[in-house]
């Protein structure tokens, strides 16, 4: 009986630092796309493009 507790413990802690790890990435994925600059929108009718 005493054996099944360290396994159990072991499988909490790996459950949860595998939510925690998930976590992170969809933070850090989060935060690099609002970092990215967005593209404009497209050209109102009648105007010409601007081209260098």
């Amino acid at each position: 009986m005493t054996d099944k507790i360290p396994k159990t413990a072991a499988i909490a802690a790996g459950a949860i630092g595998s939510a925690a790890v998930a976590a992170a990435l969809l933070y850090v994925n989060r935060r690099k796309k609002q970092n990215e600059p967005t593209q404009p929108g497209p050209i109102p009718s009648g105007e010409k493009p601007e081209t260098d």
